[in-house]
Order: C-alpha cells, then sequence, then structure tokens
C-alpha cells in the first residue's frame, strides 16, 4: 500500500486531486490505468467515522473492517 497526501481542488463541476511524481513512480502508475483509491480525512478518526453509522448498518463495524482490509490486501 502506498500512502500520499494531497488536497482536493474544484475541476469544472467535480473535485479532483493530483498525485505526487514520487506516488506515481512507486506505484508504477500509468495514465488510463485503472486504481483504487481508499480516502481518509485526516480530521477522522476510525473511532468517529465507524461512529458515525451506528444504527445504520446491517452487518457489524469488525466485519466490515475486515472486508475493507480483504479487499485492500488483495487486490
Amino acid at each position: 500500500m502506498i500512502e500520499c497526501e494531497t488536497i482536493a481542488r474544484k475541476w469544472g463541476n467535480s473535485l479532483g486531486f493530483t498525485l505526487p511524481k514520487d506516488t506515481v513512480k512507486e506505484g508504477h502508475i500509468k495514465e488510463n490505468e485503472k486504481i483504487k483509491i481508499l480516502i481518509i480525512k485526516q480530521n477522522m478518526t476510525p473511532k468517529k467515522t465507524f461512529g458515525m453509522f451506528k444504527g445504520k448498518l446491517k452487518k457489524n463495524t469488525q466485519k466490515l473492517k475486515d472486508e475493507m482490509r480483504e479487499e485492500l490486501y488483495n487486490v
């Protein structure tokens, strides 16, 4: 997994961001290549993030975290 920081900016009617050159190089990312991105707001802790869904989820939080980890590391 490669981690970097970037800032979302207005791009037409959408928001976009750029990846630093070092990140692109490290990840061997090519133009038009499909990639997955995990977005984590810096001011959000895992406890706050998963607490937002209390009572709204059909699966328990631990199962969701396990599924996300599996998806993230088994790409």
